[in-house]
């Protein structure tokens, strides 16, 4: 095996173990979420009660994940002193609207500096101060200025510019609109690019025009809806961690917290994610030469009977399953027996 094959092997192992630690933030968050829709309907989180806090709650869990993940991505790479920089990394991620590619940036970013500064000699005298004090002030120390300096400024700039070129998109035609909104929102699932598809929607939406919103919820439904479909159908391209998150899927594309797919797509984002891409990509288009729309800004199938026409969103939201499905079988490879165990640990 060459250097170069290894060192992708490598990482490809270090995002497997991040999104191991994340699945069960994912799991906890997006199933109380989904409660506390179900208790205190889509606007839960305005009136308080027993269902805003369950609400509360799986928002608390579901804003770990990132963290998590990149946190164990360090542990992955520079073992315990990875994992304080790797968290410090993806708070940062979260803050800067990074979403979860920004938290695998920022876990693979703390574990290779830990590790380089692991190499530097100390005195024997402090050498026990070494993990506790040095390897973590350091690292984050260097991991924040990459991530602030580096990474900060370009992800406020990709936000803006996303949000002038579908302002721009919006005068031309729906269905390339479509397009490129639903490309956006199955991107990077609660980043940058993604946030900047639902912010026109909901702009469009105070000028009331709803027609954006009934795309962003189609490609926002169909990653975890295509996912879980990929899971019970090709048992051979998952792990069996991975495959235990077909209940949770399906509650997630149902009701609209695409971030089940997120796992996935960073543990595997050269094959999965085109996927979902593309899958979000058509399900929007359709959407906008169908003509839909839907008068709620969250929701999923709890707010179905709000569309204009509900069956036609139904079937549209099944073809854009389907083309995830359907990709997912094409480019996923099958799974090795050390990827099994990587993740089974």
């Amino acid at each position: 095996m060459s250097k170069k094959e290894s060192f992708f092997g490598d990482i490809r192992k270090h995002l497997m173990t991040g999104v191991s630690y994340m699945i069960p933030f994912v799991v906890a968050g997006g199933i109380l979420i989904a409660i506390g829709f179900a208790m205190g309907g889509i606007y839960v989180y305005d009136t308080p009660g027993f269902a805003a806090d369950i609400f509360a709650w799986g928002k608390v869990a579901m804003n770990l994940m990132v963290p998590a993940m990149a946190a164990y991505i360090a542990y992955s790479i520079a073992d315990r002193p990875g994992i304080a920089v790797g968290f410090v990394a993806g708070m940062l991620a979260n803050d800067q609207g990074s979403g979860f590619l920004g938290g695998i940036v920022g876990g693979l970013l703390a574990g290779y500096i830990v590790k380089a500064l692991e190499q530097i000699k100390v005195p024997d005298v402090i050498k026990s101060l070494k993990p506790v004090l040095f390897l973590p002030l350091l690292g984050t120390f260097f991991v924040c200025m990459a991530m602030t300096y580096v990474l900060g400024g370009p992800v406020a700039w990709l936000n803006t510019s996303m949000i002038d070129m579908l302002n721009n998109l919006s005068e031309t035609g729906g269905i390339i609109l479509g397009l490129i909104q639903g490309a956006m929102s199955g991107f990077d699932m609660g980043g940058p690019v993604n946030k900047a598809a639902y912010t026109f929607a909901l702009a469009a939406a105070d000028a009331n025009n709803w027609k954006p919103m009934a795309g962003i919820f189609i490609a926002s439904m169909s990653p975890p809806l295509g996912v879980a479909l990929a899971l019970a159908l090709f048992k051979n391209k998952w792990t069996k961690v991975e495959r235990e998150g077909l209940g949770g899927c399906i509650v997630g594309g149902l009701c609209m917290i695409t971030e089940f797919a997120i796992p996935y797509a960073a543990a595997d984002p050269i094959h999965v994610l085109p996927a979902i891409i593309a899958g979000s990509s058509v399900g929007a288009a359709l959407s906008y030469a169908f003509d839909l729309s839907i008068t709620a800004p969250h929701g999923g199938l709890l707010v179905i009977l709000l569309a204009n026409k509900p069956v036609a969103f139904l079937i549209i939201l099944g073809i854009a399953v389907l083309v995830t499905t359907g990709l997912l079988y094409v480019l996923k490879p099958k799974v090795t027996e050390s990827e099994e165990k990587t993740l089974s640990l």
